[in-house]
């Protein structure tokens, strides 16, 4: 049993039977930026989201103060809003006050959903990282989150995988849940459609984006999701 999911393993016979139910919203994707965000990368982010549609963009740096994250978040963050495209902090509730940013996106280490709503206000979009793990997210669920994140459900190169998740996982939460679900970690084109098939509100990518040509990547996912 995974020590941070007492609930215990899923039935694998739940997702042989899961239906995606009608009324959700379709699969949309969300993007969350590299750690290198300077440079050209404004440009590649505005030919990125004039190639297709993206419901959301993820600041997400590392290892800079705040003063300099805000400089490089600002302009992405204008190219975001003239796309209407929410963006998205990334770790740091005081950031995306700073900001303004539509949300904040939390690990399991980087403060409360509750904070962050008293921080961010009644319209912020509060995102929480729940690994494989139903017992995180039902408690993310409970204190407010307006979406949860699964995964890695495959490898990836943004980041040390230490979670995998299962499919199955976003079938048992869209049935049980109206929360949104994130599906995160090494989704490709291809990969993509099992997991819209599996119960996926929102696809997390990065490296299947920003590691090739932006704007084809986008509208491979475009197709990949109206399948």
């Amino acid at each position: 049993m995974d020590i941070e999911d007492p609930l215990g393993p899923l039935d694998p016979n739940f997702g042989a039977q899961f239906q995606r139910d009608y009324r959700r919203p379709p699969c949309q994707l969300y993007l969350v930026s590299p750690l290198d965000v300077g440079g050209a990368f404004p440009d590649r982010l505005k030919r990125a989201l004039e190639a297709g549609p993206v419901a959301a963009f993820q600041f997400r740096v590392k290892d800079i103060d705040q003063h300099s994250a805000a400089a490089l978040a600002e302009p992405l963050q204008r190219i975001c809003a003239d796309a209407d495209v929410a963006f998205i902090v990334n770790d740091s509730i005081a950031l995306a006050k700073r900001l303004g940013a539509d949300g904040v996106h939390l690990g399991q280490d980087d403060g409360d959903p509750q904070e962050a709503r008293s921080e961010l206000g009644a319209a912020a979009q509060i995102g929480v990282t729940c690994h494989a793990s139903r017992h995180l997210a039902m408690e993310a669920g409970e204190a407010g989150a307006d979406y949860v994140a699964f995964g890695a459900f495959h490898p990836t190169v943004t980041k040390t995988t230490e979670h995998v998740a299962d499919p199955v996982l976003l079938s048992w939460w869209s049935t049980v849940f109206e929360i949104p679900c994130v599906a995160i970690g090494g989704i490709t084109p291809v990969t993509a459609p099992a997991l819209v098939t599996a119960g996926a509100d929102f696809l997390a990518v990065s490296h299947a984006v920003w590691g090739g040509d932006e704007a084809a990547a986008v509208q491979a996912f475009e197709a990949a999701l109206a399948r």
